[in-house]
């Protein structure tokens, strides 16, 4: 779990950095700190979509797990975790502190490194992968809190949960994830990193929280690839 801790305290850390940048910053520069948020997600979305190998799964899973978190309202959960996280630790100044969880939150738990490290962490006692990913997070997340805020640091609880996990289960899950599922599951991850970059760019506004039961249904379908060989 250590390699956890110090991912979450990379985040922490990262954001707060990005805090103290934002403070009285002018709009005119704001504007820049978001498009530069915006890039870079589209930059790690981007790179992380064009893994998958099998573009009708997909497609399945998004539009599927899109469907069932719409109906399930996921994201609107998600806010309201957050607004309660707000509530009792932020200041009432703070905006858009839910976005900023919710953010990042999908892009710090998504993509194959969080799943490996952890794996390797909890199998093997390796926390290279997760050093790896903390020093990339730990930036990323300076981008990110100067655009959206506190909440972005509160994510660390997201991915503390998320890849803790992940290790102290790893022997158990680890069997079942193939190279083709860790593929997918980045592939997919990547999509609802891009609906943020479009989001913070101001092209188009989505709901990747309502997107998120897409992880779990692109697991479904790489598993049953051998069966329904179409996908």
């Amino acid at each position: 779990m250590i390699a956890t801790v110090i991912n979450a305290a990379a985040i922490i850390l990262g954001s707060l950095i990005g805090l103290f940048i934002r403070r009285g910053i002018k709009d005119e520069y704001r504007k820049v700190v978001f498009t530069a948020a915006g890039l870079t997600s589209l930059t790690i979305g981007i790179q992380m979509a064009l893994k998958t190998t099998h573009i009708l799964a997909f497609a399945l899973a998004l539009m599927i797990g899109g469907l069932v978190g719409t109906m399930l309202d996921v994201e609107g959960g998600i806010e309201r975790f957050g607004e309660r996280l707000k509530k009792r630790f932020a200041s009432k100044s703070e905006g858009a502190f839910a976005t900023g969880f919710l953010n990042g939150s999908v892009l710090f738990c998504t993509g194959a490194m969080a799943i490996l490290g952890s794996f390797q962490a909890g199998t093997e006692g390796n926390y290279s992968l997760i050093f790896t990913k903390s020093v990339l997070d730990g930036f990323v997340s300076i981008i990110f809190a100067s655009a959206m805020g506190i909440g972005v640091a509160f994510s660390a609880l997201s991915v503390f949960v998320y890849q803790g996990t992940l290790t102290l289960l790893s022997g158990y899950i680890k069997p079942y994830v193939s190279d083709l599922m860790l593929a997918e599951l980045t592939a997919t991850g990547g999509a609802l990193i891009i609906m943020i970059g479009l989001g913070l760019l101001e092209i188009k506004s989505f709901k990747p929280g309502n997107f998120l039961p897409a992880i779990l249904v692109i697991v479904v379908l790489v598993l049953v690839m051998p069966i329904l060989s179409f996908l």
